[in-house]
């Protein structure tokens, strides 16, 4: 019963707005995919079904980057595209996170000999969480999600620790 004395009728939580907001961030989780390859039918796709259920961790698909916080880029970028990535993140409101996915986002995978292409997408925009393979699974797309919220809760907790 010791939530009854935290919640209790004669008791007060107190909560900065900040840590509020935060923990909104964390359990809502917008992003927009900017699918360029394989990776994108295979692997996102199949994560966005209702076998993995995104919904439930508070993880939604958005349309616009405009309205979104949260930036996947799945496939291959080559150098025609990198400015296109580069515009979709700059339209993205404050604070945004950004998504590698698959071994062609990472490190250019196997197209990496060609001149074209980006060794890379955190040359372009930086880049918060990695996620490996050819084409990853949709469960490390959950993994990913589950480490970006994780990083958005250490962030939170040391602003307010330097404060």
């Amino acid at each position: 019963m010791a939530l009854d004395r935290i919640f209790g009728e004669n008791s007060m939580v107190f909560i900065r707005s900040e840590q509020l907001f935060d923990a909104a961030r964390r359990n809502s989780l917008w992003y927009v995919s900017f699918g360029i390859a394989c990776c994108a039918i295979e692997g996102l796709m199949s994560a966005g079904g209702p076998r993995f259920d995104y919904d439930r961790f508070g993880i939604f698909h958005r349309g616009s980057p405009r309205q979104a916080d949260v930036m996947i880029v799945a496939g291959t970028v080559n150098k025609k595209m990198a400015h296109v990535v580069r515009k979709l993140y700059d339209q993205m409101p404050e604070p945004k996170w950004v998504i590698a996915m698959g071994a062609c986002a990472c490190t250019g995978g196997p197209f990496r000999e060609y001149p074209n292409v980006v060794l890379g997408v955190d040359q372009v925009v930086p880049v918060d969480i990695y996620v490996p393979g050819c084409p990853p699974r949709p469960e490390s797309m959950q993994y990913a999600f589950m480490q970006l919220q994780e990083k958005i809760s250490r962030r939170t907790e040391e602003r307010l620790a330097a404060r």
